[in-house]
């Protein structure tokens, strides 16, 4: 059975290839928006493809869902919970971020057995900090114990919602921030103690699942504004994601709203 390393090494080595390389170097023609300022690039699709026939080589009964399959066949994104052996992947993490040339971007991964959520990764390739969590084993930055950095302040939050930056809750929160566009930076934030919490809108799998378990593994919380836990289930809108429990009731109390 291939191993937590394993998979790292393939995220890390498709990094090396196929993502690396265009970072401030894309042409026009490498660049479109799937939406309105949601874009796609020639590395996103070159490294899922790549990443699904690898895992898919590596764990041959388990079903890939990437982000990019999913936006020709979104009924993939449905099917997760229901699945015995799965894998979710977010080939660039931050593909806006990547294509104004900034760092802010990472490949993303996470594994579910019967729609619960037992192994992720989060690689950084700009940073070249590798997170790492197995579910019941904790969280390593770079094979190293990742251990939260606790800071005396009212709760720090992060979001991409402009009408909550600097938003205090009545003075029980710390100004609201701008996150940093990928959840890929953004959770691991979190478990730095850079933050105290994050929220948002949209929610994909790829997206949530690798920063959650990290998240929980830590002793904190990944809820829906209904106050559940998080799941492969969950597709929004709103997540609140914090690192305590008490936390993440608090926001949710003074939000609201997603």
């Amino acid at each position: 059975m291939p191993s937590t390393q394993d998979v790292l090494d393939l995220m890390q080595q498709v990094a090396a290839e196929v993502i690396t390389p265009r970072f401030r170097a894309l042409s026009t023609g490498e660049v479109e928006q799937k939406t309105p300022g949601d874009y796609v690039t020639v590395a996103d699709r070159e490294a899922e493809a790549l990443i699904t026939r690898e895992l898919t080589r590596m764990f041959p009964d388990a079903v890939v869902v990437g982000e990019e399959a999913c936006f020709t066949k979104p009924s993939l994104e449905f099917s997760l919970p229901g699945t015995r052996h799965a894998f979710t992947v977010d080939p660039v993490d931050g593909t806006r971020n990547f294509v104004k040339g900034s760092p802010d971007h990472a490949v993303m991964i996470a594994e579910l057995v019967d729609g619960i959520t037992t192994r992720s990764w989060i690689w950084q390739p700009e940073r070249g900090d590798a997170y790492v969590a197995e579910r019941g084993a904790g969280v390593e930055l770079n094979g190293h114990v990742l251990v939260r950095d606790e800071q005396p302040r009212l709760p720090l939050g992060a979001t991409s919602k402009d009408s909550r930056h600097g938003f205090v809750g009545g003075g029980e929160l710390a100004p609201v921030v701008e996150s940093a566009w990928s959840c890929g930076i953004d959770y691991p934030y979190l478990l730095e103690g850079k933050v105290d919490y994050l929220v948002y809108k949209n929610v994909h799998p790829w997206d949530h699942l690798p920063g959650a378990l990290m998240v929980t593994e830590l002793g904190g919380a990944v809820r829906n504004f209904r106050g559940e836990d998080y799941t492969a289930a969950w597709t929004g809108p709103g997540v609140i994601a914090a690192a305590t429990p008490e936390i993440a009731e608090t926001v949710q109390r003074l939000w609201r709203e997603p």
